[in-house]
């Protein structure tokens, strides 16, 4: 069984990989963490409408370069690329941590580097998500992409941590410093990789039309429009978990920093758990789909009717294990299912409807636990998961085939 759920990590350059990506990750959610507490706390009297205009700088960029960032997975070598949009990464923090540590830091210095690294990031996550297909065969594919989660939750879980102590102890600057030291490590395995043994895909020719020639592929397919769809509206509704937290946290059962920092925990742990989960699976399908969206509607549900911090804490584990279950799964049908020629451009489009969209949610969800309290907000996430979970069982009706795991096979580009 543990040789199954690890069989991607037998490959030499996967193995190589992951570890340089736990070390990165674990960083980057240090300068997350970091940066929201310095943009909070320091350029402004608790700000929570900065910190959202942090989260659409970071995020908004999926949207805007969309076109370009999926094209660029396809066209370019993506060790090259990767190689290249980690050291700009790299560079943006260590400025950010400069500034911080000389005391020259203001608001819009953050918002100008936040949106550069956004910037960064749409080209780098679309090349970084293709890339595990260079690394593993189609065989161990599902499982890589299940072990390349559970390597992101456990960072998730350990970078804030570490954040806070290092913020406790010597400030946001240097929390900013050790992200840019942790690019060494991706930056390292990169260099590393045994090249020769790269898996070569097609790569996108420079034919006109090209850049929207991902849309185009999308739209002949009724199978990825239903995933994105689902994604919409569970990225949209449903992924706004530090809002439902500190507000279910402060305002329902009027605890602490140190409760909000436990219940972030606990979701943390559903996902890695999730994740986990994911990685003895063969091969993906939409029954899946549909059973992780169901159950992330009814996590949801159990948290509005939590009645203590500690019920809620068990919710959020069911949440966690859900949404795992359902990204995992899109993420794994996606690149199963597209031709590799394509693949770059499709799993743009997944980045920026699963998480541009969720920046585009959060004022509304926002609003309503202002407005109607922070169980009505949960019931937005609900109705988002059991909405995602009716477009896949009409998915499946309509195509009862797809119900089977091995339905999900690399399909060639749909003719003109």
């Amino acid at each position: 069984m543990a040789i199954a759920t690890f069989r991607a990590l037998r490959v030499f350059n996967f193995r190589v990989w992951t570890i340089g990506a736990l070390v990165s990750n674990v960083g980057t959610w240090m300068q997350r963490t970091a940066q929201d507490w310095l943009v909070l706390t320091q350029l402004t009297e608790h700000s929570a409408t900065a910190v959202g205009v942090i989260m659409g700088l970071q995020f908004g960029p999926q949207l805007l370069l969309l076109p370009w960032s999926g094209y660029a997975a396809d066209r370019f070598d993506r060790r090259r690329l990767l190689i290249a949009t980690q050291l700009a990464m790299c560079i943006l923090s260590l400025a950010l941590g400069l500034l911080s540590i000389s005391g020259l830091i203001r608001l819009w210095q953050v918002y100008l580097l936040t949106f550069l690294s956004g910037c960064v990031s749409a080209l780098d996550a679309p090349a970084r998500q293709t890339f595990v297909s260079d690394l593993v065969g189609e065989n161990d594919l599902s499982n890589a992409v299940a072990l390349n989660s559970m390597s992101f939750n456990i960072a998730r879980m350990l970078g804030p941590a570490v954040a806070g102590l290092v913020i406790a102890a010597v400030g946001c600057g240097w929390a900013f410093l050790c992200n840019a030291a942790s690019f060494a490590a991706v930056l390292g395995s990169l260099q590393l990789l045994r090249r020769h043994e790269l898996q070569h895909n097609i790569r996108a020719g420079r034919a006109p039309g090209s850049l929207v020639e991902g849309f185009r592929y999308v739209w002949l397919r009724p199978d990825l429009k239903a995933i994105l769809c689902m994604l919409c509206l569970i990225g949209t509704f449903g992924l706004n978990f530090p809002i439902f937290i500190s507000t279910m946290s402060v305002n329902v059962f009027h605890g602490d920093a140190s409760q909000y920092g436990l219940l972030t925990g606990v979701m943390a742990v559903g996902t890695v758990l999730g994740a986990l989960l994911a990685t003895g699976r063969e091969r993906p399908h939409f029954g899946l789909l549909w059973f992780g969206a169901a159950l992330f509607g009814s996590g949801f549900v159990l948290a509005m009717l939590a009645p203590s911090a500690w019920m809620f804490g068990v919710s959020l584990v069911v949440i966690g294990v859900s949404a795992l279950t359902f990204t995992n799964a899109t993420s794994s049908m996606l690149q199963l299912s597209t031709d590799p020629v394509m693949r770059g451009r499709v799993m743009a489009l997944r980045l920026a409807v699963g998480v541009g969209t969720t920046p585009i949610g959060a004022p509304l969800v926002g609003w309503v636990a202002d407005t109607l309290g922070p169980r009505w907000a949960l019931g937005l996430g609900a109705v988002s998961g059991f909405a995602a979970a009716a477009v896949a069982l009409s998915h499946i009706v309509k195509y009862p085939h797809l119900r089977r795991p091995n339905a999900y096979r690399e399909q060639p580009t749909p003719p003109p």
